[in-house]
Formats: structure tokens, sequence, C-alpha cells
């Protein structure tokens, strides 16, 4: 808030002219005071002791009495050890409330037209399987960045990078040709990624009976490994791929269809989009360009057997290959002719790669190589590193199967809602269309809500019970707070009581109602921390401390009934700038808010 730089620039002052010295910026900052102390903010006193020549008690007091004597917004102030607690005049909070209602985008920044372009990389699925709960995580996380991203004023760019070649998709092609029967998600009912996924699963069932087949026949686990039929199955498939066999560039094609169109209507269900879809396939060869002029202008080196690499020596990491000695790309070549293609197509001044944290190496690596060729952003790029996501049950592994998929979790979730706000009563009074869609948006909002909470380099475990409690920390709890709010408001207006924000200045205020407040100034801080440490959990966690500090003042004090006229204004007027800034701070969650449950 303003307040801050007014004090600021008052105790300045009060430092120079009481003890002789200009304190640096550092020693000015004033936070809020913590609640079991008297006072609206704090200044801690401490690093000014040994130029002042004082006591710390003795710097605070002078302090203090000299914003009580040149700063008319302070109303008094208290002394501990050496924290100076200044309590300031309600009219500064009821101006601050004024400010936040009359400004419509309170806490955001406006993007201006050069603006820095930020583009964030997330979801990155592979084409041999349906999104999962890792997944869910990842989208979640990149998503939400982008939005606080924007609502801090940078111009975003959302990408997708799909794995949609290699081995991989090839395994799940061998399983259709073998016993797939002419099987698709046509004729079978079943969502095409997870059909895809289906086969997946079958082509390592078959493998692993080859192996052992093979094994007991007298081969080494190696030998049988490289061995085994389907393998080297997929591997010609992928040999057909790369030489552009038509017959295999069609089956390609149409798995991978079905496979884009389950992914679509799943990112429609999280409700996380893009901007630009990338596909190796389509980078992959650029990169292995890039690669070449790198090795023509000196920038990487080849050996004997023709393999080419780059010496990292220098920046105290290792030598890494980037062509195979014959001639096919790495995973690293592959991203940088995504990068390559992406510094065309877009003006980048941040490149932030959403990718889990087991490949915080990779990301060291690219970005040395994406300077070392000549892009601005190669040395700045960020890797929004994460922490990997669990089920109370453990681990999940996609080969075996036992991956908990997106689809299945969401669905889950939507029953877990239904079946916890039916035993609570909840949604007695709606018509089945809005309930249904109601506990939709509870599932979804406690799954998000659950995943986003959590600092994202933190590894979790994700419990669909406790995420969907009405109360505690949870998107359900900020959810129904925020419907409790609409409900007092729909009553005042159907009740012909209108509201404005306008106070009389000398309005006393209720300890609650100020601490409201207090919560109310610090959102715009809040937005722009959580875009420069990278974290929606900051954001998340100040949804839920908005809506605790409403509940309790709702819980002692009266808003319709309040006979006092004043008051009930200015309590709407505090209701209604709560609605605003959850809806602000959960909708860069991604997070929906239904105005009734």
């Amino acid at each position: 808030m303003d307040i801050d730089v007014l004090l600021q620039k008052t105790l300045q002052e009060g430092v120079e002219q009481l003890f002789g010295f200009t304190p640096g910026e550092a020693m000015l900052q004033l936070q809020q005071t913590r609640k079991e102390f008297e006072g609206d903010l704090t200044l801690v006193v401490f690093p000014m002791v040994k130029s002042a020549r004082k006591s710390p008690a003795e710097v605070a007091s002078a302090l203090g009495t000299y914003l009580g004597a040149h700063a008319p917004e302070v109303a008094g102030f208290n002394v501990v050890n050496g924290f100076l607690n200044i309590t300031l005049h309600d009219s500064i909070w009821l101006d601050l409330l004024r400010q936040a209602v009359e400004d419509e985008n309170y806490g955001m920044k406006s993007t201006e037209d050069n603006a820095e372009v930020v583009m964030i990389e997330y979801s990155s699925p592979n084409t041999n399987k349906p999104l999962h709960l890792g997944h869910i995580r990842n989208n979640l996380l990149g998503f939400s960045l982008a939005e606080i991203m924007k609502g801090n004023g940078r111009k975003v760019v959302k990408t997708n990078i799909v794995n949609d070649r290699g081995i991989h998709i090839c395994k799940s092609m061998v399983a259709w040709q073998q016993w797939g029967n002419g099987e698709t998600p046509d004729n079978t009912g079943i969502k095409g990624d997870h059909l895809v996924g289906d086969f997946y699963v079958m082509f390592d069932k078959h493998y692993k009976e080859e192996v052992a087949a093979l094994v007991e026949g007298g081969m080494t686990q190696e030998e049988a490994e490289n061995q085994a039929p389907s393998l080297l199955a997929a591997r010609e498939l992928l040999r057909k791929w790369e030489a552009h066999d038509e017959e295999t560039v069609a089956l390609w094609k149409m798995m991978n269809g079905w496979v884009y169109r389950g992914f679509d209507a799943t990112y429609r269900e999280l409700g996380v989009d893009f901007d630009k879809i990338y596909y190796e396939s389509e980078t992959y060869l650029m990169g292995r360009n890039e690669v070449l002029r790198g090795l023509r202008e000196g920038i990487f080196y080849r050996r004997d057997d023709g393999s080419v690499w780059a010496d990292l020596t220098a920046e105290g990491l290792d030598h890494k290959v980037l062509l195979r000695s014959d001639g096919t790309s790495v995973y690293m070549t592959q991203d940088i002719g995504t990068a390559k293609m992406r510094f065309d197509d877009y003006p980048i001044g941040k490149m932030i790669y959403v990718v889990g944290n087991e490949q915080n190496y990779h990301f060291q690596v690219l970005s040395l190589l994406l300077d070392k060729l000549g892009y601005r952003w190669g040395r700045e790029l960020y890797h929004f590193s994460y922490g990997m996501v669990e089920l109370p049950s453990g681990k999940m592994k996609s080969r075996e199967g036992t991956v908990v998929d997106a689809d299945d979790l969401i669905a889950d979730m939507v029953n877990v809602a239904r079946k916890m706000g039916q035993e609570l009563g909840k949604m007695e009074d709606m018509e089945a269309e809005e309930a249904d869609k109601t506990y939709k948006m509870i599932a979804l909002g406690a799954l998000k809500y659950f995943i986003l909470k959590v600092d994202p380099k933190k590894n979790m475990t994700f419990n669909p019970e406790e995420s969907i409690d009405f109360n505690g920390n949870t998107g359900p709890f900020i959810q129904y707070t925020h419907a409790r709010i609409m409900s007092v408001l729909r009553k005042a207006r159907e009740t012909g009581i209108s509201f404005s924000p306008t106070f009389p200045q000398a309005m006393p205020l209720e300890a609650k109602e100020k601490e409201i407040l207090k919560t109310i100034s610090e959102y715009p801080a809040v937005v722009e921390e959580a875009a420069a440490s990278y974290s929606p959990a900051l954001l998340a966690n100040y949804c839920y401390e908005i809506a605790r500090e409403f509940n309790q003042f709702y819980h002692d004090h009266s808003i319709l009934n309040e006979p006092d006229a004043r008051k009930r204004n200015f309590r709407l007027v505090l209701s209604e700038c709560v609605v605003k800034i959850m809806r602000s701070g959960m909708g860069m969650l991604g997070i929906e808010m239904p105005d009734r449950m």
C-alpha cells in the first residue's frame, strides 16, 4: 500500500534528524505486525542501532515519537525490544478498501505494448499413454504460472511440446498390429489415448513373456532383452518411420490422431489450454541442423566414431553427446530444435520449462548449449523444477498399467464431491443440472487447490478424500466461503439494501474487520511475489487466509442485521471486495468459484 512509501520517507527524515545518518532502503522495510502484538505495521530497528549509538528500545521509541509528530496517518505506537509497532488511523484502512473496490483490476498489473514476452512450456506428454496424475500437477502448475505472469503484466505464450516420435509410440503400434484385432476408439467406445495406452501396456506384457522364454532357452538376460521379437519389431517400425515408409507413417498418424483427440478432451476437463503446440516429429531435424551448425562454427566437436559432442568442462560439467555415431539425434538435440523453432516464432524474453526435478541436469545443459548457439535467452531460461506427486498407495508405473489416469481421477473426484456434498446436505435445493455442474466445480477446485497449495519444489501425496474437506485449507472451503458471501450479497439486493464504497472517515473499525483489510492490502504484493518466486502456492495459501479471516469475522459480527446503516454498508462493501479478490486469486489458479453451494 502507498502508506508504506509515505512512512518510509518520514522514517528516513526521522533517522537523519535524530541520529545523524541516512539509512539504506533495506533498513526501513515495514512488515505486517504479528497478530499477537498490537499494531498494523512493524519496523525492525536492530540494523540501525550501531550507527545510532543507542539501544534498540531507545531507537524505536524515538522514531515512534517522531512519526507521531510528523505522520498524520499514525494513530499511535508501541515498542517491544527492537521492534517499533505502528498503529494507523482507521481512515487509512477505509481509504484502502475504497481504492481496492474502485480499481477494477486491483492487485494486477496491466500489460503494456513493450511488455516482456514469457513463454511457458508445460504438459509435454508422450503419445503412447493417456495423461496421468503426474501430468495433472504439471499442467496445473504451468497454467497457473502463466496466469500469474499475465497478472504481473507480462505477455505470455502458453506452449506444449508433444513427444510424438521414437520407440515408445512404435511399441504401441506393434501391439496394435499384432494383437489389436482392428480396434479403434469408434468401434470400442474407448477414449483414444486410453486405447493406445492399453496397447503400450500390452506390448510390455508380451515383451516380458518373450524375454523370459528366451532366458529359459539359454540366452543371458541382456541378450534376451535385446533379441525379443516384439522389441525387434518396434525397432524395425522406427527405422521405417524415419525412412518415411508410407504404411508406417499412416499407422503412426492414425494412432497419434486418436491420442490427440483424447488429450484435447482431458485438457478441456482440466480447464487448461495452449497458444501453440509443437511436435518433436517436426523439431528434431531442426535440432540436428543446429548441432551441425555448431559443429561448423567450432562450438561442438566430432569424435572418431562420427558422433558430435559439446565440451562443457569449462562450465564445471562433462562432455555431452548431441548426435550419435549413426547421425541420429538425442533428446537434447530435439530440445535445441524446438527452442530454435520457438525463437523464430516469438520474440521470447524469458523461457520457462515446467518439467519435473528429475530433469534438472538436462536443463542445466540445455541452457548452456542454447547460449553457445547464440540465443540470448538461453543462459536465462528457467527450469520450473517441481517434485513428484504420488497417491497414498505409492508410486505409479505406466508400463505396468498402475498409473492413475487423469480422466479416471477427475471422474472419481466428482463422485467423492457428490457423496460428501449429499452427506452434508449441500445443494439440496438445486436442480439436478445445476447440482452436477457445482459438484464438478467443487471436484476440480479440490484437485487443483490441493496440488497448487504445496510448494512446487516438494514431493507430495495426493489424497482425494482429504482434498474435498469443506473445512481447513482446501479448495472447497474457499469456494464455500465465496458462496456464503454471494448469498449475503443476494439477500441484501433482494431486500432492497443498497451499498456503496462511501464511509464516514471517523467510523471506528472492529478488530476482525481490520484484519480483513490488512489481508486485502497484501494482495498486490502476493501476486507480485508469486511471479517473482514462481510459486502458485503463495497465491493459493493467500486465498485460504482471506477466506479464513472472513469466516472468523462472519462468525462474530452480523452483516444484514447490523442496525447501524453505516456499518452495514461498510460490511457489505468489504464482503464484495473479498469476493472480488477470491475470484481474481483463485482464477489465476484455474479454479472456478460457485455462487451457490
